[in-house]
């Protein structure tokens, strides 16, 4: 491993010295001035800028491009004025056109992208070049905002912060026009006299296929907020107490289908209220609370199906947790191997209990009887994150016909959770240093039995850097961490045997399982270099490691501990137009990973490329090759497997983006040594029909071959497999999915959304066998002559095979699975921050044990199946007090 890893550095550490070219440093930073609103009234808000206000502004002209030609002068100029009086921010902005019939004028819900042209300001008013506040508005009169946790235009952008604001726009024989009013209650910024803020202006002409910057961040620069302007002017502003009431009313009507008249829990009204707070802590802070949180307007997730040992992680959909997650997680990098120390999903999840009985009723989600948060950012550069939440015990219904009697049945137990990140700045390069605590606690006893599978109490913690050079072209990033679990024997047991861990492994020796222990524990920890800038290169390096004992499942998500990887990577590129090409790159990288008991578990060669042409269509693709290696968890905490060599291609091809029709067409073919292969196809097509429509559609399909697909472990074993038999078979699988989304806007306001997804899913297992020997890549095939094993298929499905003059059963396998769900939502904003929604949902679902092969039409049968209509009206009112 060390001879590796000094191979790796010195590689990619020559090469990147040899190529470090870099642009120039920029000229000094560029200064807009907001004028202060004296003698008059402030500007009406109606698009139009006739108002005697905006005579007095500045003028602010100088716009550059970014594309197609990097600096060079407009194609049409643009005009921006800025002034504020005690409450607020005034933007005014005159897009010049001489085509002014050409403008589009397409309207969708807020926050989303179009073919229209937009107008952008963004804003730094802490000024500490990290963090950003975006408004922008369409020429059809759309709004979007955006805030940005760290230092980049989009990555971890949270689209879910909604501030309270207004924006009109007009379309003349000149061009357009855009008025902005940005109350300074909906902003964070430090306290003091004046007020010196970041802020950049951009423009987007999608059918010209050219953007304009005020302050030019060049294609090959890092960071973002780091690169803006400065705003002068602002002075004698008052934070406001920022207090803002939402409560909500809400209804729900549910129809099920196949009921049975017996069954007691055929409920199908129910009505509930709730709210949230959020209040101004000074102008740096904010306390956001809530109170039973509703959830209803979120849609819901994709179906999938998982045949592994490992959870499938769904992306956070609820606004509450949403909005500041940056914050709390402190996710400012995606490097390899990061832990997830707040997985938010936790909160709320559905209850590990299970009841059985006639008739039950069991609760889909955990109840959030409360939660709160604090956010923000002090003067001193200190980011502040912290959350606390608390869930009740939660009941299943259970009705038992016998003897006609409803019970109750804990399967969840009552929780606290609590979450803390600090983050520290120092330095003009934007340098952090950070701090994450998280906490769990259960309040458990024996109903349920809920004590032999739930830990009683976790905490983690860990402090991470990011250290940044040169306008952050070279970055040094890292963490240190540990975690701590206790609870009754039976649930660490249960940790150590989960698919994080598997310490019963038997042919390891650098781990104990020891069933009696109370509490475990472990660490992690993770240097990296990067090269994140420059014309010609990037690169970088990084080792990570989390120890066997490491567990942050009860508030934090994880995959696996007992693992040690390294990566790196370097690409060489041009991202200076040229006459054929935009944009190319290519690019190679490694992984390569160890358990702690020293096995070398896998190593992946991965070669990439990328062009972008003139025209702006944009084609990838990648060729990885991956090595045998020794794998720790195929066998479910068996021993060791060999995984095969295999390898792995695909390519990608994408079109101009913010035009009438995007489409994105992907395949991808894998194949191994063990005659396992998969491809998949895939298709991403969004086309607005006129300026009010949107249809986008994404078909997904798949066919794939798993030649070590795990079945199970049975007693009874030869010695040579420590006495079990750890049963494997081929397992063929087709799934076709569509997701499909129909919008229409009769204003910004006024939307109708509907999403569809229709999936077919088929499993077919086949060839069965156990594992021969630990460390090999051979399998016992039941069945074959000679090798003392017989396997009988059965008419159900089933299976019954000997094996060394013992008999048992596979149960039957195959499926074919069936599903559909679907959201139409009819949204009103019929006040400021004041909505009201209209709910249908669709919960489809069908299967049968036969493993052939999906179809398309097996996505019709999906809609046509039985399933549940879920109807919910939701209103909300939002109450703000200066």
């Amino acid at each position: 491993m060390r001879r590796c890893i000094m191979r790796y550095v010195l590689t990619v550490g020559v090469v990147i010295a040899c190529q470090s070219g870099y642009l120039a440093a920029q000229d000094a930073p560029k200064h807009a001035r907001a004028q202060r609103i004296t003698g008059g009234s402030a500007p009406h808000i109606d698009g139009s800028l006739d108002d005697a206000a905006w005579a007095a502004a500045p003028v602010i002209t100088d716009f550059v491009q970014k594309t197609p030609t990097e600096g060079a002068a407009p194609s049409v100029p643009t005009e921006v004025r800025i002034l504020y009086d005690d409450e607020a921010l005034y933007i005014g902005a005159r897009m010049f056109r001489p085509d002014a019939k050409a403008i589009r004028r397409s309207i969708t819900r807020r926050d989303t992208d179009s073919d229209a042209e937009v107008f952008l300001i963004s804003l730094d008013p802490y000024f500490d070049k990290r963090t950003a506040y975006t408004f922008s508005i369409s020429s059809g009169g759309v709004r979007g905002d955006f805030y940005h946790p760290q230092d980049s235009q989009d990555s971890g952008r949270e689209a879910t912060y909604d501030p309270i604001w207004n924006a009109r726009t007009r379309i003349d024989a000149d061009g357009w026009t855009a008025e902005m009013r940005i109350p300074f209650s909906q902003l964070r910024y430090n306290a003091g006299a004046t007020q010196t803020w970041g802020i950049e202006m951009s423009r987007k002409m999608p059918d010209k296929s050219e953007e304009l910057q005020w302050v030019l961040i060049p294609l090959s620069a890092a960071g973002y907020s780091s690169h803006f302007g400065t705003l002068d002017g602002i002075a004698s502003i008052h934070a406001a107490r920022r207090i803002e009431l939402l409560p909500y009313v809400a209804g729900d009507l549910t129809y099920r289908a196949n009921v049975d008249p017996a069954n007691p829990f055929n409920d199908k009204a129910v009505g509930r209220a709730g709210g949230d707070l959020k209040v101004g802590l000074g102008p740096n802070l904010t306390l956001d609370a809530t109170v039973n949180p509703d959830f209803g307007q979120v849609e819901a997730d994709p179906a999938v199906v998982n045949l592994t040992a490992f959870e499938t992680v769904f992306d956070e959909r609820r606004p509450f947790f949403i909005e500041g997650n940056e914050l709390l997680t402190g996710r400012g990098a995606s490097f390899l191997g990061r832990p997830t120390w707040f997985y938010s999903r936790r909160i709320g999840a559905t209850p590990p209990g299970v009841a059985t009985g006639t008739f039950v009723r069991q609760p889909l989600n955990t109840t959030i009887l409360s939660a709160a948060k604090i956010t923000g950012r002090l003067p001193s550069r200190l980011s502040v994150g912290l959350l606390a939440a608390a869930t009740p015990r939660e009941y299943a219904d259970v009705f038992d016909a016998g003897p006609n009697r409803t019970n109750r049945i804990a399967v969840g137990a009552p929780a606290q959770f609590g979450v803390l990140r600090l983050q520290q700045e120092f330095g003009r390069k934007q340098s952090n240093v950070g701090f994450s605590l998280t906490g769990m606690r259960r309040d458990l006893d024996q109903r349920g039995g809920l004590s032999n599978l739930l830990t009683r109490n976790a905490i983690a913690a860990g402090t991470d850097w990011k250290l940044r050079y040169n306008e952050g072209m070279w970055e040094v990033t890292g963490w240190v961490g540990g975690s701590y679990i206790s609870g009754d024997a039976s649930a660490i047991s249960g940790i150590q045997r989960n698919s994080a861990h598997y310490f019963q492994r038997p042919d390891q020796t650098h781990i104990r399982y020891d069933p009696t222990r109370t509490s475990l524990s472990g660490w992690t920890a993770s240097l990296r270099g990067d090269k994140n800038a420059g014309r010609y290169s990037v690169g970088g390096i990084q080792l990570a490691l989390r120890a066997p004992g490491f567990e942050i499942n009860d508030a934090g998500q994880m995959k696996s501990a007992d693992d040690i990887d390294f990566n790196a990577d370097f690409g060489i590129r041009d991202v200076k137009p040229g006459k054929h090409l935009r944009l190319w790159s290519f690019s190679q990288s490694t992984q390569d990973g160890w358990n702690f008991g020293g096995i070398h578990q896998y190593s992946r060669f991965n070669e990439g490329v990328q062009f972008i042409f003139p025209n702006f269509w944009k084609v990838t693709g990648k060729y990885t090759y991956y090595t045998r290696g020794f794998v720790d968890d195929l066998s479910r905490g068996g021993p060791l497997m060999v995984s095969p060599k295999a390898w792995l291609v695909n390519a990608q091809l994408t079109s101009r983006t913010n035009v009438r029709t995007v489409t994105s067409i992907k395949a991808e073919y894998f194949k191994d040594e063990f005659d396992g292969w998969r491809w998949t196809f895939s298709d991403s097509t969004s086309t607005r029909p006129s300026a009010r429509w949107q249809v986008s559609l994404i078909p997904t399909y798949e066919h794939a071959v798993d030649p070590r697909q795990y079945i199970a472990t049975l007693s009874g074993g030869p010695i040579a497999t420590y006495g079990s038999r750890y049963v494997f078979s081929y397992d063929e699988r087709s799934t076709l999915s569509a997701r499909f989304r129909l919008n229409y806007a009769f204003t910004p306001n006024f939307t109708i959304e509907g999403y569809a997804e229709p999936f077919a899913s088929s499993g077919r297992f086949y060839d069965f066998g156990e594992m021969a020997a630990p460390r090999t890549a051979e399998l016992r095939t039941y069945g074959i002559a000679g090798n003392g094993t017989t396997i009988a298929h059965n008419n159900d499905g089933s299976h019954t095979i000997t094996a060394d003059g013992k008999s048992f059963g596979i149960r039957a396998l195959d499926f074919n699975r069936l599903s559909f769900r679907s959201n139409l939502v009819l949204r009103w904003e019929w006040l400021p921050g004041s909505t009201a929604y209209l709910i249908w949902q669709q919960s489809r679902a069908n299967s049968d044990p036969v493993g052939r092969l999906i179809g398309p039409g097996d996505l019709w049968d999906a809609t046509r199946s039985a399933g549940d209509n879920f109807f919910a009206l939701k209103v909300s009112y939002w109450i703000g007090v200066r």
